[in-house]
């Protein structure tokens, strides 16, 4: 390539822990052009991020070395530059979109502090024109109605409306260079496709390269001109993304585009014992306003739902961020109160107290989205999975409760020794087979799985899912599994509820609906996930 704006040459990256060094990277090389975008691809721990933080000497130093290699940003190499030179690169010519937005924006400050403390800094605007320079970004962006938005602070904005605020700070000083690590990871289909656009469309617009790190094909094939495939360090397949594609040529980048999840859900069979029935029910969060507080209106997140599950059953909920899908399955577990009929296993408990709800706990449980934030970081597997068990099964013995944790971690397919270690020592995928484990240990009948696969590479959620389909069959599971990837719920779900605004929009056989879905929202979630013709539904979620 003939005037690449940036040119990584021989990269290495090792990192020094106690004595010990490791190789994160192995002398990558890759080029991007002026106006083009990039994709470097590959699974968790591949070195896509150690890379991409590289660039701009983001690591944590001096943790991190650089054995070996060249960063040329327009001719000059960055490897050599001093702060002062790298400070002026940071934020100006070159900027970064993080994964996840909500970890990266500052929690006590507005929204237009955070973008205004990037103009003053760099642009030198104060007041009124660093406010209208924060309203055109957030304009161009497509926030609805920022003026509205000045104010608020980043919990309360959906992970969409949370990640145009960070492509809106990345764009304040017309960067030549953005870097998108990850960037629509766990947002919804429609939301993704949203920013997708955006990003193409701003990158047009201001004659910007892009380098787009993501472990989903489904998205290179959205975005980008160029593929760079990296596995354990190091760039094993790089062409035009239409070539890769078609005809890829190393066996990792096979594997890749053979990760999809795949398989069919259990077939429907009405004659096995409902585990979990739902009618007409209702979530609503009071809207308070006034000096005295009062009720002026609801929010309706979950609003005269029905619904029926059944013994070795999948029922899947999907929607946008905001839908309701996790407060529905909240308030089945009785987690939050919520008004109608909820019965389980035969059992009306929508009254029950939490005292009344404990005989029950042990035979309902839940599997978070994030494995990290939901596991103790204080606690070594073994505790963090015999935990339940201590508390509804208080008469076992150390050894009998040891040999049940050692048990469910290998029926999740992790090697039982390992349950004395931390979960920062295990992958991402593992750390949900442990989330997994300490649902199963307690032998339940109905499991509320919310986003389990969300943050997890291809062949890691093709995994996962094998494995959910491998205890439903074992246990005849009852499972209510949330998602926005409806590849996933296609691969697991019998039936499935399309929310919206805390309606229903559409339900029945899961097969049905992905193959003939009758309303207008449905088409257009099914666009979003499978490359179908776009249907413009208006978002709720910007």
């Amino acid at each position: 390539m003939t005037n690449p704006i940036l040119s990584v040459r021989d990269l290495s990256v090792a990192f020094h822990q106690g004595g010990n060094t490791s190789l994160a990277v192995d002398r990558v090389s890759f080029d991007i052009g002026r106006g083009e975008v990039v994709a470097l691809v590959g699974e968790s721990g591949s070195g896509k991020s150690v890379s991409a933080n590289s660039i701009l000497k983001l690591l944590p130093y001096p943790a991190a070395s650089h054995p070996g290699g060249k960063i040329l940003f327009k001719g000059k190499d960055l490897m050599t530059a001093s702060d002062a030179e790298l400070r002026q690169v940071r934020g100006n010519d070159i900027t970064m979109i993080f994964q996840e937005p909500m970890t990266s924006l500052n929690p006590l400050h507005s929204i237009e502090r955070q973008i205004a403390e990037i103009v003053e800094l760099h642009q030198g605007l104060k007041g009124q024109a660093a406010r209208g320079r924060v309203l055109e970004l957030l304009h161009q962006v497509g926030i609805r109605e920022p003026e509205k938005r000045l104010a608020a602070y980043p919990h309360e904005l959906s992970g969409g409306q949370r990640q145009r605020v960070m492509i809106a700070m990345a764009l304040a000083n017309r960067p030549e260079l953005l870097i998108a690590d990850e960037p629509t990871t766990a947002l919804d289909v429609t939301v993704q496709a949203q920013i997708l656009e955006l990003l193409k469309k701003l990158k047009d617009e201001h004659g910007m390269s892009m380098l787009f790190i993501t472990h989903d094909l489904g998205i290179v094939r959205k975005i980008a001109d160029r593929v760079c495939v990296m596995t354990k360090g190091r760039i094993v397949e790089t062409g035009p993304t239409a070539e890769i594609f078609a005809n890829p040529q190393h066996a990792y980048t096979r594997h890749l585009l053979a990760s999809e999840p795949k398989g069919s859900p259990p077939v429907s069979d009405a004659s096995k014992p409902v585990v979990m029935q739902a009618k007409d029910m209702k979530v609503w969060f009071p809207i308070k306003a006034g000096f005295l507080r009062k009720v002026v209106d609801h929010v309706k997140a979950v609003d005269g739902i029905d619904l029926t599950l059944r013994a070795g059953q999948t029922l899947g909920v999907v929607g946008e961020s905001g839908s309701g899908k996790t407060t529905l399955g909240l308030a089945l577990t009785r987690l939050i109160s919520s008004k109608g009929r909820i019965s389980f296993v035969g059992n009306d408990i929508d009254s029950f107290t939490f005292q009344q709800m404990r005989p029950f706990r042990n035979r309902m449980q839940v599997v978070f989205q994030d494995p990290y934030g939901s596991l103790s970081p204080r606690m070594v597997v073994a505790d963090i999975v015999a935990e339940g068990l201590k508390v509804h099964e208080p008469s076992l013995s150390e050894k009998d409760r040891d040999a049940r944790v050692a048990a469910a971690i290998e029926e999740v397919g992790l090697d039982p020794a390992t349950r004395w270690r931390y979960p920062h020592e295990f992958s991402g995928g593992q750390r949900q087979r442990i989330a997994i484990a300490r649902a199963m240990v307690l032998k339940p009948q109905f499991v509320m799985l919310d986003e389990p696969t969300s943050a997890l590479d291809m062949s890691v959620q093709a995994q996962v899912v094998d494995l959910l389909r491998d205890l439903q069959a074992k246990h005849a599971l009852a499972y209510l599994f949330i998602s926005h990837d409806l590849k996933v719920v296609r691969a697991l779900a019998n039936d499935m509820i399309v929310m919206r605004l805390g309606k229903v929009v559409e339900q029945g056989p899961s097969e049905r609906i992905f193959t003939a879905p009758q309303e207008e929202y449905t088409k257009a979630l099914m666009a979003a996930a499978f490359d179908m013709k776009a249907v413009n539904v208006p978002a709720v979620s910007q």
